[in-house]
């Protein structure tokens, strides 16, 4: 007998004790009557993990007591925090990366967080700060019922397929909203010159077997620098075939923010991007990012880093 799990991918697991309102059919919850700091009792926090793991977003609305300290001590709950391995903390931090568009830019790509090192983050914790008045929602994409709905020979392709990630690619191709060229210049290269300080090269499975719900999840997003094995014009032919099945909109959900709120997501299984459509609105989030495993593809094999090196100074042509 059909129960109401089986019914859509995203249903609320009828034994949590949460109140959990699911928000699309395949990705992505609301949890409500939580206040949200480091001194959750234990159950409180396995049932958020849990609902993390099921629904691979979750959002928490009027968050707004958070400070950095707060925000860091729930972090700790869910595992050890970690910095970003290139990019500075935000002042007044221990580890969390401030997302602010006050040069009136937005890095609006599909990605998981981090990717091109080889223990990349199992979560990242949002907390949205200064929220314009229109735009600035993030979007977020479900890996797992991607693989799962992919044709079968893409399928069988992809079991076998490895990408190289990397922190050093096109960035004035993701700086959007500046139309200011020299300033979009400027931006580029102060960006590469902080984000590609170290440049990491690592080769990681297409697909990613969950540790712990043992789910298969398409592993892509704009790190990739190409597939292991195919030339450069067929990699992005392939990625491009592989990209579109994560973020068609029926596998996706999207958060349209408010001051104080949270979104905690599974980087393990999920993409996200921030849409860019507010023009010289602030937008300030801060983040945190919660230390991963090593992924493992389904023949066992674990992701390597196969070049990590400090960067030269970056200067536009």
């Amino acid at each position: 007998m059909a129960t109401l799990v089986d019914t859509y991918p995203n249903a609320k697991d009828p034994n949590s004790p949460l109140d959990i309102r699911p928000i699309a059919g395949r990705i992505g919850a609301e949890i409500r009557g939580i206040v949200l700091s480091g001194d959750l009792d234990g159950p409180t926090v396995q049932a958020i993990e849990a609902a993390l793991v099921r629904h691979k977003v979750i959002f928490f609305r009027g968050q707004q007591h958070l400070d950095n300290a707060e925000h860091e001590a729930f972090t700790a709950l869910f595992g050890d925090p970690v910095a970003h391995p290139t990019v500075p903390v935000a002042e007044g931090s221990k580890y969390l990366l401030e997302l602010d568009s006050k040069e009136g830019y937005a890095a609006s790509s599909w990605h998981t967080d981090v990717t091109f090192v080889d223990a990349y983050p199992k979560g990242s914790i949002l907390r949205g700060i200064t929220i314009p008045e229109a735009g600035g929602d993030t979007l977020w994409a479900n890996g797992v019922t991607a693989y799962d709905e992919l044709p079968e020979p893409l399928r069988q392709l992809v079991n076998n397929l490895w990408a190289v990630h990397s922190n050093d690619y096109d960035y004035a191709a993701l700086l959007s909203g500046n139309s200011d060229t020299k300033a979009s210049s400027d931006l580029v290269r102060q960006h590469k010159n902080v984000f590609a300080s170290t440049v990491y090269e690592t080769e990681h499975p297409v697909v990613r077997v969950h540790p712990v719900s043992g789910e298969r999840s398409l592993l892509l997003g704009h790190f990739i620098k190409r597939f292991v094995g195919l030339n450069q014009a067929d990699s992005t032919r392939l990625f491009q075939i592989l990209q579109e099945h994560i973020t068609k909109p029926e596998n996706t959900v999207r958060w349209s923010w408010q001051p104080g709120d949270v979104a905690f997501w599974d980087n393990r299984a999920t993409q996200h991007r921030a849409v860019a459509d507010f023009a010289l609105q602030r937008r300030t989030l801060r983040r945190s990012t919660i230390a991963g495993d090593v992924p493992v593809g389904i023949d066992g094999r674990a992701s390597r880093t196969v070049r990590k090196e400090k960067a030269k100074e970056y200067e536009p042509a």
